[in-house]
């Protein structure tokens, strides 16, 4: 039986049957994974010494269960995807070098996730800086962790929430030596000297995306996965604070697509907080143009009425 086989047997018996975050994640203490790997301390018998002992769980492990949660994945228990074997303590070693499954192999090639555009990612992903790398060594799982994984660049209704998460994803690895040098092969960079030519680096860190400048745009994907060589990441001013501003095409794609589902496009269009890229519209001077804006309106009408009626 293959292996994606078994996981849509997983998912059908566990959502027909109820079953969800709920049922696996709420008592840590007595579920089988996490009553080691939620927390810093584990307790175990060592059976050579005949004793209980504690240790220092490593901290890559531990997972948090609020995140397990409210993850992508919240409707799986670890056993789905872990071999049953981790069941025992010391886990065997072997089980460490078994691939894991990769998105693909759930979600590939299956009309159900046809929405998600997977085989466009993967066709991305392969022309990445990251893909470039090597030896399998990075993977979808890189950069969104199965565990605690949240779509939230689709389901937000904040830009300010969509910035902070994907950057965090980037940052999780750049801003980490050693998960960096694990990948890359060499030591990481500094994010602010690489960053040295960007005016104003807090305000543009904290309001959009690394990806904004690191990938291409594509219309068809909600977030492209070609990530760019930095000698090609975009670096003019011009392409973001514009008219034709490269944040519409990206970025703003969320709010702007949210708000004419709900709104539709004339109050979008009427309503729209992103159409100067880079700068914050005042509340107070906004009502007070808008009521400047009424005033000459009925005065124009006032005016109209008057004539027609002297006449």
């Amino acid at each position: 039986m293959s292996t994606r086989l078994i996981f849509i047997i997983i998912i059908f018996f566990t959502t027909s049957l109820g079953l969800g975050a709920q049922s696996f994640y709420d008592d840590a203490k007595n579920h089988s994974c996490l009553k080691c790997h939620s927390f810093n301390v584990i307790t175990f018998h060592n059976e050579v010494m005949g004793k209980d002992q504690k240790k220092l769980m490593n901290p890559y492990l531990i997972m948090d269960t609020l995140d397990l949660k409210t993850g992508v994945h919240q409707n799986f228990d670890c056993m789905d995807c872990h071999s049953y074997e981790y069941e025992t303590y010391p886990h065997p070693a072997n089980l460490k070098l078994e691939p894991m499954p990769s998105c693909l192999d759930c979600h590939g090639y299956d009309p159900t996730y046809a929405t998600y555009q997977f085989e466009k990612i993967d066709e991305e992903f392969q022309k990445s800086v990251h893909a470039k790398i090597g030896d399998e060594i990075f993977s979808c799982e890189s950069c969104h962790d199965q565990h605690t994984y949240r779509p939230t660049a689709r389901n937000s209704e904040r830009i300010m929430e969509i910035v902070e998460y994907s950057n965090g994803i980037c940052l999780s690895c750049h801003d980490d030596m050693n998960r960096y040098e694990s990948v890359a092969g060499h030591e990481n960079p500094k994010i602010v000297q690489v960053h040295s030519w960007l005016p104003n680096q807090d305000l543009h860190f904290r309001n959009t995306r690394c990806i904004e400048c690191h990938t291409t745009v594509v219309d068809s994907l909600m977030v492209s996965h070609n990530i760019l060589p930095k000698t090609e990441a975009v670096r003019s001013c011009a392409k973001c604070h514009s008219g034709n501003s490269l944040l519409q095409a990206s970025l703003y794609k969320y709010e702007n697509l949210q708000a004419r589902s709900a709104n539709g496009a004339l109050k979008t269009m009427l309503t729209n907080q992103s159409y100067v890229i880079g700068t914050n519209q005042s509340p107070v001077l906004k009502r007070i143009l808008l009521i400047v804006f009424l005033m000459a309106v009925a005065g124009i009408i006032v005016h109209a009425t008057f004539r027609i009626l002297k006449k």
